[in-house]
């Protein structure tokens, strides 16, 4: 009699002792009563092309991709979705029968999938949306807002050229607007998004000026440590409806779970409860 082989999956990055994706994954295998095992691994880039070469030698089905290994794992992949190349980072590898390594991208879908639980009155196409930051995360919610419909983006950063990158890369429903003028763009916001880490534990404060948020106005932070940022706080007082970062986390681990261990996980208060333990 031959046994089935456990599936193995994991999430490498470095440092990873922070990553929440272990305890995550490990509730809903358990919830599931499913087969396999989740492992944080820490890996240095000088070792990225061997390890991913040697996991699924190991019974590895697929990981998670975190920094600083986002980007290079593209080069590395034999295929790339549309998604992963647009963004230009991955945070999903599955390990295919074939022995090719497919990379994709999910943060996207998480966000918007968190923004639909969080706020349902969201209607994209009801007017502009204001991302605050223009790095690796920022780029990942301009691609779903886009693709969700979104007519306008206005994009502010601290370092304007990396928002200029932005326009050019995703086109014309995107304009810049200086880190200064951050304040005045929220006026028109129907959704306000901070991608960056300002207002993380241990990072400042995000300085941006938020009397300009009307009364209505959806605003959700990527970050989740703490749950409730000064931004969302501040937002809540104007009278803005907010959503945390958490949900994006556990929504954008959906599609890898359900492709290593064949089985579509619901994202619930058990799950949220899960990732905060």
């Amino acid at each position: 009699m031959s046994l089935k082989k456990i599936p193995l999956a994991g999430v490498i990055g470095s440092p990873i002792a922070q990553s929440k994706s272990p305890q995550l994954h490990r509730h809903w295998l358990k919830t599931y009563g499913l087969p396999g095992f989740y492992i944080p691994m820490d890996i240095k880039a000088d070792d990225l092309r061997d390890v991913l070469t040697t996991l699924p030698k190991m019974g590895f089905v697929g990981i998670n991709v975190t920094a600083p290994h986002k980007e290079a794992v593209l080069e590395i992949a034999d295929l790339v979705t549309d998604r992963a190349t647009l963004i230009g980072a991955a945070n999903t590898l599955i390990f295919r029968k074939d022995g090719k390594l497919h990379a994709d991208n999910t943060d996207g879908y998480g966000f918007i999938e968190n923004l639909k639980a969080g706020a349902p009155q969201w209607v994209p196409k009801a007017g502009p949306a204001v991302v605050l930051g223009a790095g690796g995360a920022a780029r990942a919610v301009v691609a779903s807002l886009l693709d969700a419909g979104v007519p306008e983006i206005f994009i502010t950063n601290r370092t304007r050229v990396r928002a200029e990158k932005l326009v050019s890369d995703f086109g014309n429903r995107l304009q810049v607007v200086d880190w200064v003028q951050a304040g005045n763009a929220l006026e028109e916001a129907v959704l306000t998004v901070n991608t960056t880490s300002l207002g993380m534990i241990g990072k400042p404060e995000l300085r941006v000026p938020l009397d300009g948020l009307r009364k209505g106005t959806i605003a959700t932070d990527l970050v989740y440590a703490p749950l409730q940022t000064n931004f969302l706080r501040e937002a809540k007082e104007q009278g803005c409806a907010t959503v945390d970062g958490l949900g994006m986390l556990l929504h954008q681990a959906v599609p890898g779970f359900e492709r290593w261990f064949g089985h579509r996980p619901d994202v619930d208060s058990a799950t949220r409860a899960a990732a905060l333990r």
